[in-house]
């Protein structure tokens, strides 16, 4: 049997951006899901504006958090950076068929950073978060008029002789009916986006976990508790394996 090697492989800033945005999703689909149903709940115009200003809020930390990761991705440790989480470069569909044929014979390759298929998963993790990031700042300026779009919408909609900076949702006599409804229709379509975005980032979100538990029981690797520690415990040689002795 293998000796069972410790190595150092996700770095501290990884795992925080990690855990802040999960925390940060999962607020932002329960605010989501409350405003979507929020005549259903019988929920007031009042109400709709602090659900709605929370979830700006929750929504700025996301991406904060985001844009951190993708410079992180720049100059990060080798398991953090873009040649390691994103699928390509050389030899990476030679990679992938040799994983998936080893996952389907039961003795998957052993890697420290992600695997081939993994790297897909982030990538499409990353290609949603960064659709909902961009709807939602335009939904948040459009909405509850929210940096960084939301005092020039103020500006464009507010009616004559009406101070932008007083604008709040729900209150048409306030608005410039004309552009009002000309701003709502240039918001619809990033609505749409936003919305189907929210269900395809829960569903691959969803999928992703599923596939990080089933690789833990199927590769081991103490994958999950890496993310907490930085460390994986791996039997026998990892495919990724840098030119370094590993720490027992």
């Amino acid at each position: 049997m293998s000796e069972v090697k410790s190595y150092q492989v996700w770095d501290a800033p990884t795992r925080w951006f990690h855990w802040i945005n999960a925390l940060c999703v999962m607020t932002l689909a329960a605010v989501g899901l409350v405003i979507l149903n929020d005549g259903a709940l019988g929920i007031s115009n009042e109400g709709k504006i602090t659900l709605k200003t929370l979830h700006v809020w929750v929504g700025y930390v996301f991406v904060l958090n985001f844009c951190w990761r993708i410079v992180w991705a720049f100059v990060g440790n080798r398991y953090a950076r873009w040649s390691r989480i994103i699928p390509g470069g050389p030899g990476y569909l030679r990679a992938l068929r040799s994983y998936v044929a080893s996952f389907v014979a039961g003795s998957p390759e052993q890697y420290l950073g992600h695997n081939p298929l993994g790297r897909i998963s982030v990538a499409a993790l990353f290609v949603l978060m960064t659709t909902q990031a961009v709807t939602g700042l335009v939904l948040a300026g459009t909405d509850i008029y929210y940096p960084p779009l939301g005092p020039w919408v103020a500006r464009l909609i507010a009616a004559p002789g009406v101070d932008p900076s007083t604008l709040v949702p729900y209150a048409p006599q306030l608005y410039d009916k004309a552009a009002y409804d000309s701003m709502r229709a240039m918001r619809a379509p990033f609505a749409t986006v936003h919305l189907y975005g929210f269900y395809l980032l829960i569903l691959t979100a969803i999928l992703h976990i599923a596939a990080v538990v089933v690789t833990e029981l199927r590769e081991g690797g103490s994958l999950i508790s890496a993310m907490f520690t930085g460390r994986k415990l791996i039997a026998g040689t990892p495919v990724d394996l840098p030119d370094q002795r590993p720490k027992t």
